[in-house]
């Protein structure tokens, strides 16, 4: 029996090959066709999950799967994953084949596993196992990749821009362009323009799109931060005293000592007379300097063999057990002001000691730190506060679903509400009224992603329940449900009017400085010797160096011809309308390693196309076909028959 199983089923591997045989097998929906090979829903979904994950990981709170999970991106990736299924199998058949050297030398460039610039097998290892990887199965996976990688490499990889071409576009983006400009503002001709309410009336029926106010939330949401846990702390005198006694060690300076040195040297190989010696010196020079005090810092600058301090004197500073060896720090403890000590031995030579300076030990009074000590108390207070508040407001968040003034009450917070969440955003208060999200002190937690994200749920949305207690942060909760939901709608020409009034009168006025402006430059054009009046200064622009043009104007001015100047243009920017006199065209200075960093990224951009071109072509030779199926996917559609 089991030797007519292999029978049937072998042969079945062997025309179609096991992916085949398992597509044949199952019903999974097809988004595309590459060859004879499909694209499942399954393995599409899987792309896109994966995608999401990345971008979750990426952008972290800012991710929001409204703008990422959109048709336009899923478009993309169903368009390379099908790229990517078809270069595979232009090298699967073509038999393109990676040597061990190739792969060797790829997986040696990984920065991931290398050590000090240098493969290291250690770290290969830990970087396979981390991803639940064997060396063959990445192996195999890196091979496959770089053998599909081959399929293009030739294309792209040879492409090269002519000369002539980089030359000339170097020439243009360094080429300079002395220009004046006149602008005639729209702000200027505001008061000179009327709006009758026919003209509201009928720009109103014209533009319901522009007008339309998508779906949006009035929500009740509660937020726990510090400051509501801080809110009537009070700190007693008693508890400040308490905590002034347990960290009093922190307001206490301990005594400090100041020490000057002299030191002879002794290397530690020394022979007993080369000591002896060293030590006489010393002794010689402490006598000397225990006479005299006031010239120990003369006798170190001139004796001392330590060249770091001798030059200060042998001054080494406030002392601690951090910086001297221990005989060194007991014998300047041992020292009163301006003592100087006897002949101190050490791993290093002898030496011989001043006391500088002598600083007591203190301790600031707890008035000094009051104000401090009572922060930290109400700080702490706060945080044993917030922990009991979050645990009460979490337990009634949960146990009444359907109402967050329980909540309220059992954390002792402040029942907030907002109007105008959008799914993507936050709504004007001139949109939706005075108690608009967008104008609270809290719109940046309202506007979060997660929040907007969880709003829009089914469970929230819908049957108006209670979210989850959301952690905005470490030190930040939020519960919010939705109180109300207004749908999408154009607003009625009563709440409108004033908005439309400002529109018309900005377009009008921005109409009557274009042609104010084509006025003037139609005489300019005219007579273009004449001396122009009522122009800026005159500056030199260029595609790197705007001078105070906008792009806009910039874009008009280098896209004149350069002959004949000067010559007048006109061009709007914004509501306004400017006017630029062209008076010379200069060629630019060429820059040889600018010229080459051009060449590099013309010659990519081209490579670029030319693999493009190529997979169009390669997706035709085999037949891509993309299913009806991948417009429900697109569209985030469940599939056919799910």
């Amino acid at each position: 029996m089991q030797l007519i199983l292999l029978l049937l089923i072998v042969p079945s591997f062997v025309f179609v090959g096991a992916q085949g045989y398992s597509t044949f097998t199952s019903n999974e929906p097809e988004v595309a066709v590459v060859g004879d090979t499909p694209i499942t829903t399954a393995e599409f979904e899987n792309v896109r999950r994966n995608f999401l994950d990345s971008q979750r990981q990426r952008m972290g709170p800012a991710f929001d799967l409204a703008t990422v999970d959109t048709p336009a991106v899923r478009s993309q990736l169903l368009d390379d994953l099908i790229n990517q299924r078809l270069l595979a199998t232009v090298a699967q058949e073509a038999r393109f084949s990676v040597s061990d050297e190739a792969l060797r030398n790829a997986i040696a460039a990984n920065p991931a596993v290398q050590d000090d610039g240098q493969f290291s097998a250690e770290r290969y290892r830990q970087a396979l196992a981390a991803q639940g990887l064997t060396p063959a199965m990445y192996e195999a996976g890196l091979r496959r990749d770089l053998s599909v990688q081959r399929v293009l490499a030739p294309v792209g990889g040879s492409s090269r821009v002519p000369e002539a071409v980089s030359a000339r576009l170097d020439s243009a983006l360094t080429q300079v362009r002395t220009v004046q400009t006149r602008m005639f503002r729209a702000a200027d001709y505001r008061n000179q323009v009327q709006v009758s309410d026919a003209d509201i009336k009928a720009w109103y029926e014209t533009n319901q799109k522009a007008l339309e106010i998508p779906q949006y939330l009035d929500v009740q949401y509660l937020i726990l931060d510090e400051a509501a846990a801080t809110q009537g702390v009070s700190v007693s005198d008693e508890q400040i005293q308490q905590h002034y006694a347990q960290n009093q060690s922190r307001f206490t300076r301990p005594e400090r000592r100041r020490v000057s040195h002299i030191m002879i040297e002794v290397p530690s190989n020394a022979s007993e007379s080369v000591r002896q010696k060293a030590r006489e010196q010393a002794d010689a020079l402490a006598k000397q300097a225990q006479a005299e005090p006031a010239k120990f810092a003369e006798l170190a600058r001139e004796h001392s063999q330590d060249a770091g301090s001798a030059s200060n004197g042998g001054d080494l500073g406030w002392v601690s057990g951090d910086v001297l060896p221990p005989s060194l720090l007991n014998a300047a403890q041992g020292l009163k002001q301006d003592q100087v000590s006897g002949v101190v031995d050490s791993p290093s030579g002898f030496h011989v000691l001043k006391l500088t300076a002598l600083e007591q030990s203190q301790t600031q009074p707890l008035e000094a730190v009051r104000d401090q000590l009572a922060s930290e108390v109400r700080k702490d207070l706060a945080a044993k506060q917030y922990d009991v508040m979050s645990r009460n407001m979490t337990a009634a968040v949960n146990d009444q679903r359907d109402s967050l003034e329980p909540a309220a009450k059992a954390a002792g917070l402040t029942l907030r509400s907002a109007s105008g969440i959008t799914r993507t955003g936050l709504l004007s208060a001139e949109q939706v009224g005075s108690n608009a999200a967008s104008a609270s002190a809290d719109a940046e937690v309202l506007n979060d992603p997660r929040v907007r994200q969880l709003l829009f749920t089914p469970e929230v949305l819908d049957q108006k329940l209670n979210s989850s207690v959301i952690p905005l942060d470490a030190a930040r909760l939020l519960a919010i449900r939705v109180a109300k939901v207004t749908p999408q709608a154009v607003p009625p020409l009563t709440a409108v009017q004033d908005q439309i009034r400002d529109t018309l009168v900005s377009e009008k006025a921005a109409e009557a400085a274009r042609q104010a402006g084509e006025a003037v430059l139609e005489s300019l054009r005219q007579n273009p010797a004449a001396q122009p009046e009522g122009f800026g200064d005159v500056q030199r622009v260029s595609r790197q160096d705007p001078g105070t043009l906008s792009q806009g104007v910039l874009t008009t001015v280098l896209r004149m011809p350069a002959e004949p100047v000067p010559a007048v243009t006109g061009v709007m920017q914004g509501e306004d309308y400017v006017l630029a006199r062209l008076e010379s065209v200069q060629a630019g200075q060429a820059d040889a390693a600018a010229l080459g960093e051009l060449n590099a990224q013309l010659n990519a951009i081209l490579g670029e196309a030319e693999n493009q071109a190529v997979i169009q072509q390669l997706r035709e030779q085999y037949k891509v076909r993309i299913t009806p199926e991948a417009a429900r996917a697109i569209e985030g559609e469940p599939a056919a028959g799910a």
